[in-house]
């Protein structure tokens, strides 16, 4: 059951299974680890915005959009949706448990960093 820290919504596996199954357009996941990480195990069709570069492109994200981050255990993840915040983007949420808390199916291997952070948009529905 998700709980508040920080100001920042805390889902747990079950919430973001749920969002995840919908296959929405939104609310946007983005996986913050290294791409390394992400080559080893990620969730399928979560893009990879390394944690590192968040603060060079964080005008080109969308203010009025909403984010679901992740990373390996909820630490980084939830420093990163702070970080949103504290630049004006308020709609944002952290996956608490990480890839360990992740039960479902993953993929391995590069599905790719984003590159254009407009690609993330044009998905929407």
């Amino acid at each position: 059951m998700s709980y508040d820290l920080d100001g920042v919504e805390q889902l747990d596996y079950a919430e973001l299974k749920e969002i995840f199954d919908q296959k929405k357009s939104s609310p946007i996941l983005i996986d913050v680890r290294e791409p390394e990480e992400y080559i080893e195990r990620h969730i399928p069709n979560v893009p990879l915005i390394p944690m590192q570069s968040i603060p060079e492109r964080i005008e080109e994200f969308h203010k009025d959009a909403e984010y679901i981050f992740i990373c390996r255990s909820g630490t980084r993840s939830h420093h990163v949706a702070l970080y949103f915040k504290d630049n004006g983007i308020e709609n944002v949420k952290n996956f608490a448990g990480g890839m360990l808390a992740w039960e479902s199916e993953t993929e391995s291997g590069w599905e790719g960093q984003v590159r254009d952070i407009e690609g993330l948009y044009s998905k929407q529905t």
